[in-house]
């Protein structure tokens, strides 16, 4: 996969650091794992890969693991899971994770993955921790923070999006931010397309209707907080096959490279929103 993407500006990581004083995030390789806390209480947002350099990072934003007792995962995706999965290096073992009932039945083995239009199915993910499944629309209170769960189906047939204290929106891999705006995530990673499309356009119609204006965080292409940025084309799939148009200046060429991700910098830089590039 690293040799597949490069060049082609389709992941656009955030570096490890911090967006703002509830949020803060890490950089593992092309993926984003983040951290939300308030009044002494973190949740994490999914678990990244099996990442070997973890815990050395979230001693740069000052997290230790054993403050973690919640993790919402988005959907089951190694990116997304990697360091809950049965031969991780068990950082996470004490933690409840959060996932949708329909997303569950990839990890009870009722359900297969399959990407590239069905013609690859992906291992299976095994995961030992206490689980709490969720129903679209349920809302939770994990120790006096609002988590809002909302189902969109496409990516994986259960994926979730968390809307968190009604004004952050953790989308995992539901939304990607190209130069011109976000659109759906990566053709041939979705389960259904189509399906994909439909939920991204559900999701903006469901904001509208609340009046809300929510913090929009992806896990591969940063965040935004311009709602006619992040809905520019619910109607279209980032094409992953192809370099993206217009170029981008600020996507990495080889999103695997994470020289530039510092301790230095994770202490000290801003993790600023992504903005459209002029033409």
């Amino acid at each position: 996969m690293a040799f597949k993407f490069r060049g082609k500006e389709i992941f656009k990581p955030l570096n490890t650091g911090t967006i703002d004083s509830h949020v803060k995030c890490i950089r593992e390789f092309v993926a984003n794992i983040f951290f939300y806390t308030k009044d002494g209480t973190t949740i994490m947002i999914d678990a990244g890969y099996n990442y070997e350099r973890l815990r050395e990072k979230m001693e740069w934003i000052g997290i230790e693991p054993s403050e973690i007792q919640h993790i919402l995962i988005t959907h089951q995706d190694t990116d997304h899971v990697g360091a809950v999965e049965r031969d991780s290096d068990g950082l996470f073992r004490d933690a409840t994770l959060y996932i949708g009932e329909v997303e569950n039945r990839y990890l009870t083995k009722e359900v297969r993955r399959k990407v590239y239009g069905g013609w690859h199915k992906l291992p299976y993910v095994e995961i030992d921790n206490r689980k709490v499944l969720l129903k679209d629309g349920q809302v939770l209170d994990i120790e006096g923070i609002k988590v809002e769960c909302i189902m969109v189906p496409g990516h994986t047939w259960g994926h979730m999006v968390y809307l968190v204290d009604e004004a952050y929106l953790f989308t995992g891999d539901t939304i990607w931010f190209g130069p011109d705006g976000g659109r759906s995530f990566l053709n041939a990673l979705a389960e259904d397309n189509r399906l994909s499309i439909k939920s991204l356009a559900a999701l903006k119609e469901l904001l509208q209707k609340r009046n809300l204006h929510p913090m929009v965080i992806t896990g591969h292409t940063g965040w935004s907080d311009d709602m006619d940025f992040v809905f520019a084309h619910t109607d279209l799939v980032c094409n992953a096959s192809r370099k993206q148009k217009p170029h981008d200046p600020k996507a990495p060429y080889d999103g695997y490279d994470e020289s530039d991700d510092t301790r230095e910098n994770a202490r000290t830089v801003r993790l600023e929103k992504v903005l459209p590039v002029k033409c």
